[in-house]
């Protein structure tokens, strides 16, 4: 592998703040907003800005029947599932802890991806898939009794996890001939629509679309939706590998940013169950020498 210049420094740093920061744009929205109608909002106006780039200035192709059947189930699993059980779970537990689960997704994926190619799982996957959930758990356990956490929220993360590993792992095995930006357009497009029944169907009080609302659902759109998922995308394309280590420092800033922004707490549980993740990654991304 080639080493990072300063560009993809630049690169990785930028998503990875820009990422981590979805949660408490997130929680902002929450406030003013059911969750369900949040992010049905975001996932179809995103939709929208990408479909008119890809069709208005692109001119790209459109799916064809079969593409279309493999552009919703991705949607469904990427988008409608994982967010919408993302978003519920929010509601539930601290920013910080969302963004110390989601890095162990890489770990996820590569264990769906082994029982899905029927390979042998190797001892030091399991061991770091172990370490990582006791991470994310030492983290959460004073927040279980500050109201900060649920036992319901972190099992509706988790869950949200699966689904989102799952949906990676479908999206490697099909032979895509569409272009990452007209997938990705509309899988965040279809994901709103999934969810809209839903969202109409749970809608209980009332939600103010006020100041507050529309700059969370801006930030989710432009800095998240569009610029984050861009330079993910810039990062996949010049080394998948290397590039999912950048979500290794998602939890980091989402903790940072909670304490800031939310006023939650930072403690040695919080320092213990982070030491408790880093060593599952490093563990992981560790290869067997022959």
């Amino acid at each position: 592998m080639h080493k990072f210049s300063a560009r993809d420094i630049f690169i990785g740093l930028l998503f990875s703040m820009l990422w981590s920061s979805a949660s408490v744009a997130g929680k902002f929205g929450l406030r003013v907003a059911e969750p369900l109608v949040l992010f049905t909002v975001r996932f179809l106006l995103a939709g929208v800005l990408l479909l008119a780039y890809v069709y208005g200035f692109q001119k790209n192709p459109l799916p064809r029947a079969r593409e279309w059947k493999q552009i919703t189930i991705f949607g469904t699993f990427n988008t409608a599932l994982y967010l919408g059980l993302f978003i519920i779970a929010l509601q539930y537990i601290t920013p910080g802890i969302t963004t110390l689960a989601i890095a162990l997704n890489p770990l996820f994926i590569s264990v769906m991806t082994a029982v899905w190619m029927k390979r042998r799982i190797p001892a030091n996957e399991w061991i770091s898939i172990g370490l990582g959930i006791l991470g994310v758990f030492v983290a959460a356990y004073p927040l279980l009794q500050t109201s900060y956490a649920t036992p319901g929220g972190l099992a509706l993360l988790a869950l949200s996890m699966l689904t989102y590993s799952f949906g990676a792992v479908y999206y490697a095995a099909v032979r895509w001939e569409l272009s990452r930006i007209t997938i990705n357009a509309w899988q965040v497009f279809i994901g709103g629509l999934l969810i809209l029944p839903l969202a109409l169907f749970m809608h209980k009080a009332e939600n103010s679309f006020n100041l507050t609302f529309w700059l969370s659902l801006a930030w989710l759109i432009i800095p998240v939706s569009v610029v984050a998922v861009n330079l993910w995308l810039r990062l996949l394309k010049s080394d998948a590998v290397r590039a999912s280590l950048w979500l290794y420092l998602c939890p980091i800033f989402g903790f940072l940013y909670s304490s800031v922004f939310l006023g939650e707490p930072l403690t040695v549980y919080t320092l213990g169950g982070t030491v408790l993740v880093m060593t599952a990654l490093y563990i992981g991304q560790r290869k067997d020498k022959v």
